[in-house]
């Protein structure tokens, strides 16, 4: 109706103010991002530095890791590896006790055996003799423990189905988290055995078993 506003439209001045301001935070950006690109060609290092404290801060890194990242954000290699060494001195980067934390963590907390945790380790570019060290501080009775909690915690679901398909099952899922097949198959038949079921005669298919046991860079 004539005489009222609706208060939807704006005037020609605001639009075009808006577009004004619009133009100009595109520049801003298109600025920035040009520094950016100038101060990487005149001082690689500092922004190799920047990046690495980032990534750092988020989470902890390998040495592999950080090197990937600058490779992708177009660091030159000596600026890197400049860069990486100092933090490795000074103790920002320290692959042995990545290994170390990663082991503590991911077994406790995800259940997975040795051959998961080294394969993992290995995912993240840590070195063979500190995957090896890392790992060998996982006891063989531990893990034998632990892998005996992670079939308690499944028995109860495979309840009713035919003893094969249990067996199968649970073995199955420890060798993908990365339990050798000999000891799955001494948990699993332990478990069976105090759960009243009589196991002969299930066997488990060995290909099975190690196909599962290939399988331990996706642990479930």
């Amino acid at each position: 109706m004539p005489g009222k506003s609706s208060g939807r439209s704006r005037s020609p001045r605001s639009q075009n103010a808006r577009v004004r301001d619009d133009s100009a935070g595109r520049g801003r950006s298109d600025d920035d991002n040009s520094g950016d690109a100038a101060q990487q060609r005149s001082d690689p290092e500092s922004v190799a530095r920047l990046i690495c404290l980032r990534q750092l801060t988020a989470a902890p890194r390998t040495r592999a890791q950080l090197a990937a990242t600058l490779r992708r954000r177009g660091v030159p290699e000596d600026a890197a590896d400049a860069v990486l060494g100092r933090f490795a001195e000074v103790g920002l980067i320290d692959d042995a006790m990545f290994a170390d934390a990663w082991v503590e963590s991911r077994h406790h907390g995800r259940g997975l055996g040795r051959r998961a945790l080294a394969a993992e380790l290995n995912q993240r570019g840590v070195e063979r003799g500190d995957i090896q060290a890392a790992v060998a501080k996982l006891t063989p009775e531990t893990e034998l423990a632990t892998a005996r909690a992670l079939v308690e915690r499944r028995l109860d679901s495979t309840a009713g189905q035919p003893v094969q398909v249990r067996v199968r099952r649970l073995a199955g899922m420890l060798a993908r988290k990365g339990y050798p097949a000999g000891l799955a198959y001494r948990v699993v038949r332990e478990a069976l055995e105090q759960a009243g079921q009589d196991h002969a005669g299930a066997g488990l298919d060995e290909d099975e078993l190690i196909d599962a046991e290939l399988a331990v860079s996706e642990p479930d």
